[in-house]
């Protein structure tokens, strides 16, 4: 019986790996991945079969029942077995029910933390999501919820939350800005949309809650997450080009 090893990916870029993460990857056996790894960190496990479980929404997925079931059938065939997860594996990555599926059937697992994309988002912006005397809290929510799944409760949290980061939330972004103005945020709450962030094609896109309940963003390529609070109010200045590109399109859409 092998061990599985739910190793964080990070937001993107390979040299954000945690150093044992990379020597997972190195001495893994088979390694079961997420969508949207960056081919250099999947290269990292050299000697290892490379299994593609990702998940993207509107396209087609991996079921997740088919997942716990390939981790229940390697670990009974290898010694070392990564579950590669993007960002971090314990925030919203359905680490928890496959952790109690692998402990059902007795098979040892460890997690290995990973950054996440609202932290690396941040840092990409040079702008911290807390800051002395204006934000004290943080609230990491996402509004999709699956199929037969109750409603998510997420803006009583939101409001509550000086900071906020939102997952899965840019097809979404036009209401989410409403409700959060009906809510009783300030509609010139400033709002920034990082896509794809830590790599090369990462964009930008700095607006308002009134502007996003307005006219929705452009579709993204990649993974975005939605940042929302005060302590975004200067960050246009450090803005990459790809921003005015994308403000663009959204004003010619």
């Amino acid at each position: 019986m092998g061990k599985v090893y739910l190793v964080g990916a990070g937001p993107g870029a390979p040299d954000l790996l945690t150093l044992r993460a990379a020597r997972l990857l190195e001495a893994a056996d088979i390694v079961l991945h997420d969508a949207l790894v960056h081919p250099d960190t999947l290269a990292l496990a050299k000697k290892a079969r490379l299994i593609d479980v990702g998940k993207r929404y509107g396209k087609v997925s991996t079921e997740q029942r088919f997942i716990h079931r390939a981790l229940l059938f390697a670990a009974r065939k290898y010694e070392v077995v990564v579950r590669l997860k993007g960002g971090d594996p314990m925030l919203f990555g359905r680490a928890q029910e496959e952790l109690d599926a692998l402990a059902a059937a007795g098979i040892e697992t460890e997690v290995v933390p990973g950054v996440t994309a609202a932290l690396a988002a941040a840092a990409q912006l040079r702008v911290s999501l807390t800051r002395r005397g204006l934000a004290r809290t943080v609230a990491f929510l996402t509004p999709r919820v699956g199929s037969g799944e109750t409603a998510s409760e997420w803006l009583p949290a939101a409001l509550g939350a000086d900071s906020v980061a939102l997952y899965m939330a840019a097809g979404a972004a036009s209401g989410i800005a409403a409700a959060l103005i009906e809510g009783g945020k300030p509609a010139a709450t400033p709002v920034a949309l990082v896509e794809s962030a830590t790599l090369g094609c990462e964009r930008r896109l700095f607006t308002t809650l009134a502007a996003l309940r307005a006219e929705a963003p452009p579709a993204a390529a990649g993974p975005v997450v939605m940042l929302v609070g005060e302590v975004l109010r200067d960050c246009e200045s450090v803005a990459l080009p790809a921003f005015a590109e994308m403000a663009d399109s959204i004003r010619s859409a």
